[in-house]
């Protein structure tokens, strides 16, 4: 199974150009969908004018050279390795679902557009990164959600309580399972193949049709918006957050807590 392009064996009931259709539509409804998300919420004009802001109060300047660090630490720290999560459960979680999710999506590409008939046989690294992906995705997905969701672990409330912000996870988290579970039916040759690859198909369409709605487009910004936050930093501007206050004694005062003792 895993090293079975399932691609290619759906090529004797689905023309090539029928999945290379959809997968160019599901790429184009993550592009629309995003752009619709950053005009709605007003996250593009929000992202300019505080670093207009910023610029304007920025008491230190950049160099070149300290730009092209902060740009290389953004990419390596708060991308590649997530580092905006404190907890390292969840930024493992996130890791492997993240990078699962890439090796997913990049294998599907290539498969689908390079290998789509058995003519075509793919090479063998490409399926096994499809399945394992895949298989990735669903590990952090449900330690994510049975094991790491806030209003779970915290709040105590039922994992199977599921509000719109679920949307992006739960999604991508079906279409993987339903994923891993098609492929082992259309190597089986099973008869249920076909619902399954209709409930893949299904769950695939919700989440990137779904971007707008979801946190799907987190992922673009969000590397911005960390990129932003160090020049900030670096050049003294950061002005969103209260500084600090000195120690209450300071101001002649004890501590809060301790006025009543």
């Amino acid at each position: 199974m895993f090293t079975d392009n399932p691609f290619s064996g759906l090529a004797a009931t689905v023309p090539p150009a029928a999945m290379q259709g959809f997968v160019t539509a599901m790429i184009f409804l993550v592009a629309g969908g995003t752009l619709f998300d950053l005009w709605h919420k007003g996250s593009a004009l929000y992202f300019f004018a505080t670093r207009r802001a910023a610029a304007k109060k920025r008491t230190r300047q950049i160099s070149s050279g300290a730009a092209a660090s902060i740009a290389m630490k953004t990419v390596l720290v708060d991308w590649l390795a997530s580092g905006e999560f404190c907890t390292l459960r969840r930024r493992l979680a996130h890791l492997v679902t993240m990078y699962g999710f890439l090796a997913y999506a990049i294998a599907t590409v290539l498969l689908v557009f390079l290998y789509p008939t058995p003519d075509t046989p793919a090479p063998a690294i490409l399926p096994v990164l499809w399945h394992v992906g895949a298989l990735m995705i669903c590990i952090g997905g449900y330690w994510f959600w049975f094991f790491i969701r806030v209003d779970v672990v915290a709040e105590g409330n039922s994992p199977f309580r599921v509000m719109r912000a679920d949307l992006f996870v739960l999604s991508l988290t079906a279409s993987a399972t339903l994923a891993l579970i098609w492929s082992w039916l259309e190597s089986a040759e099973s008869s249920w193949s076909n619902l399954f690859l209709g409930l893949y198909l299904a769950a695939t369409l919700v989440l990137f049709g779904s971007v707008a709605w979801s946190k799907f487009s987190h992922m673009f910004y969000k590397p911005a918006a960390a990129w932003q936050k160090r020049l900030e930093d670096a050049g003294g501007s950061r002005n969103n957050l209260p500084a600090p206050a000195d120690k209450p004694a300071a101001f002649g005062a004890p501590p809060r807590h301790a006025r009543n003792y």
